[in-house]
Parts: structure tokens; sequence; C-alpha cells
């Protein structure tokens, strides 16, 4: 397993191994003591399966406050999507910065997004799917978001993205009051 920083260096890019034969692959999405090691210790205790059937779904810039709070390991199950994380822990050095990653099924890649981060995807294949584990159970009282296209995230789109009602409603980023504080580096 390659765990890669990326320029949030909280939120990690994770490449498991894949074995494969002419009977397919084999990979282990996650190992808690090899994640461990590379300084992510969660518990997830939820996983999520999405699928979005047109391309240029949007779902996100999503999070939910504290107490609440969720870290999420996220990757493609299948088709493709841009995977993107945005700092929006007050008083952080990186606060409003966000970075993307492509994640399809033939790359198995995943992204690690903590808490303190908002975290979103635009699907780049019909029929993709996102799966992903989160540390926290769903609180809709803590539910949170900010709308996709104001964090300056260059989702690589030209066309009308496919929005939900709550994501069309979402509060834009410069009106945005974030739950989270920065507590300094780890």
């Amino acid at each position: 397993m390659q765990v890669t920083p990326t320029a949030l260096p909280e939120v990690l890019i994770i490449e498991p191994q894949r074995f494969g034969d002419a009977r397919g692959f084999f990979s282990e999405s996650w190992n808690k003591s090899r994640m461990a090691e590379h300084g992510v210790d969660v518990d997830f205790v939820q996983d999520n399966h999405s699928l979005s059937s047109t391309v240029g779904t949007v779902r996100g810039l999503h999070f939910q406050a504290p107490p609440h709070a969720q870290a999420k390991l996220v990757r493609c199950g299948r088709g493709a999507l841009l995977d993107v994380a945005v700092d929006i822990r007050k008083g952080s050095p990186t606060y409003g910065h966000w970075v993307a990653e492509e994640l399809t099924f033939e790359n198995g890649k995943q992204l690690f997004v903590p808490e303190g981060f908002a975290h979103g995807f635009i699907t780049r294949a019909p029929d993709t799917e996102i799966i992903y584990k989160c540390n926290a159970y769903y609180s809709p009282e803590a539910d949170g978001a900010i709308m996709w296209d104001t964090c300056g995230v260059d989702w690589g789109f030209d066309g009308a993205a496919q929005l939900s009602e709550k994501d069309k409603l979402a509060t834009p980023f410069t009106a945005f009051d974030s739950p989270f504080i920065w507590e300094g580096a780890a």
C-alpha cells in the first residue's frame, strides 16, 4: 500500500496494491494497522455507496459539523470521478485551499479526507459508483454544504452540472462560517 500526502498534507492519496491474474484481481482496500503506520488512526463505522448515472453529476461540497464530524476514505467502484477536498478549518494556513484527485476503477486510488475538510466529487463517466467509509454516523442535524463552484476548484468541466436541491441551495464559500477550528500542526 502506497500512501502519498497531497498539497494539503492531511489529505492522503492511498494506492492499495492489486494482485491479478486471468480471473481478475484482489486488493486490500483498508487495513487499520498499516494505515496507523502512516498516521491515519480512525475507526470507520459506516460504509456508503452511491451511483451517479450522468457525467457531470456533482455531489458536494459536504461536511458534518462537530461533534459529528466525519473523516472519509473514498474510492471509485466503477467509472471515473474527480474527488475534491477543501480545508475548512478556521485559522489553518491552508484554509480555503483544495486538492483534487482522479479516482477511477482502473487506477484503484483512494482519497483519505480527514475531519475539517469539505468533500465533493464530479463524475467523469456514466454510471459512476463511489464507495466510501466514514468514521462517524450520518447526522442530519450536523449536515452541511458549501456551493460547489465557489471555492475556486478547477473541476475540469464546462457543461451544466447535475446537482441535488441541497447542493443548489448550499452556502457560497464567501458567506460560509466554518464550525471547524484548526488546532495547529499535529
